[in-house]
């Protein structure tokens, strides 16, 4: 460990325990989906807080995964010191398979999805809300975190004042600067949006069509009026490694470690999930990076999860290229590290892209000597129907003692009928 600081891992293993020690002041709840602009919004993200999640309604991200897939996942690990927000219930077999599996009850606050923010701005019951993102439509005074300030951490535009080593950019406020007439650099480069959500906005252009279907986009973007701001960032080259590094800054400013994964993405950077090393990774490489960042979030007055990804090239030089002041997509497998370790799992995988034909109680039947191992752990779990058949998309962890081992169980769960789609 790294001397200087004297940084140690959480030792619980659900999202109310981390925040418990900030939550004594007040009565809180956690809104568990993100904001939207889709047409089947109620409270569509337009006024201030834009969210770039899809360019046309066709390739915004759908209802399914804002608000039931995403927000059951970390309804999972939730506990039960925070009432969980929900605006979709998840089914009674999905909650009755984390009672078992989790051992502690999450704290479930049904709200109607069409009134919940007004509502929540209105409560008595409720005086401050955790959110992954802030809402154009929720009282700015109930956010737990000023969702002025919160906004701007999420900016792409704020990696360089973290006090980290970060790929040089410039930014650009698209209502001053024609796109046209930014002065680009030679291939490859990044052009990222603000504010996008899950991988989208972020542009890898290594050619010219490559540039002409970025512009196309955020031309896009700008005629519905959800964008002001985009980045030009230098790629990193030789690239060995994709961290994401994860931690809780309490309002003290006192850091507690939670995880670091190894990012699964796309050629394209489109996020797949995360691998984990619970015994064998050295966080103390990112202590600096760390103490860094908590020390910006805490002096900007945020607190909660945190998680940043960070590049590693050949040379062991690290590159932050993203900063999350949120709860992050791999931050339930990072909590599973004393659950899995008490097993001797050691090695863990996060995907949301799993797939089983059935529905979710034939799975659950299926998969029992597995689920009951732990090889497998359901964090999220629809059933959809297609050509008149019944399939389950899952959100799920595979875990071994080895990377080996936990391979060969994941080939194990694909014989008997489990699909991992990329």
């Amino acid at each position: 460990m790294n001397s200087k600081y004297d940084f140690h891992y959480f030792q619980g293993s659900t999202l109310s325990d981390l925040f418990a020690q900030d939550i004594t002041d007040a009565s809180y709840g956690f809104i568990l989906n993100y904001p939207a602009t889709g047409s089947w919004a109620a409270y569509p993200n337009r006024k201030k807080y834009f969210i770039q999640d899809g360019s046309s309604e066709a390739t915004k991200t759908s209802f399914d995964k804002i608000c039931q897939k995403e927000p059951w996942k970390n309804l999972a690990v939730l506990g039960d010191r925070i009432p969980g927000i929900v605006i979709i219930p998840p089914s009674k077999s999905l909650i009755g398979y984390w009672q078992e599996h989790f051992g502690s009850h999450s704290n479930r606050s049904m709200m109607d999805c069409s009134t919940y923010l007004d509502d929540l701005s209105r409560s008595e019951h409720f005086d401050k809300v955790i959110t992954l993102f802030p809402f154009d439509n929720l009282k700015p005074e109930k956010h737990a975190v000023a969702p002025d300030t919160h906004y701007r951490l999420l900016s792409k535009v704020t990696l360089d004042q973290l006090g980290v080593q970060c790929p040089k950019y410039k930014s650009y406020n698209l209502h001053q600067a024609n796109i046209e007439d930014i002065e680009l650099p030679e291939f490859p480069y990044l052009i990222k949006t603000s504010h996008g959500l899950s991988g989208e906005g972020t542009y890898i252009i290594k050619s010219p069509s490559d540039l002409n279907y970025c512009f196309e986009e955020i031309r896009k973007y700008l005629d519905i009026k959800l964008l002001d701001t985009i980045i030009v960032s230098e790629f990193v080259k030789n690239e060995v490694q994709n961290y994401c590094v994860q931690f809780y800054v309490n309002k003290l400013g006192e850091i507690t470690l939670i995880g670091t994964t190894s990012q699964l993405v796309t050629p394209e950077g489109n996020y797949l999930g995360g691998l984990i090393d619970y015994r064998n990774t050295d966080m103390s490489k990112f202590f600096e990076m760390i103490a860094a960042i908590g020390e910006y979030a805490h002096k900007q007055g945020y607190f909660g999860v945190i998680g940043f990804d960070v590049l590693e090239d050949r040379d062991g030089q690290f590159y932050a290229i993203d900063a999350n002041f949120r709860v992050n997509g791999s931050t339930p497998l990072c909590l599973q590290r004393h659950t899995l370790l008490r097993l001797g799992k050691e090695v863990a995988k996060y995907s949301s892209d799993y797939r089983m034909e059935g529905t979710l109680d034939s799975i659950l039947v299926t998969l029992k000597p597995e689920l009951d191992r732990k090889d497998l752990i359901i964090l999220s779990a629809l059933e959809k129907a297609k050509y008149g058949k019944i399939y389950t998309e899952i959100y799920a962890i595979v875990t071994g003692e080895t990377i080996q081992e936990m391979q060969q169980i994941e080939h194990k769960l694909q014989d008997k009928g489990l699909q991992w789609l990329p």
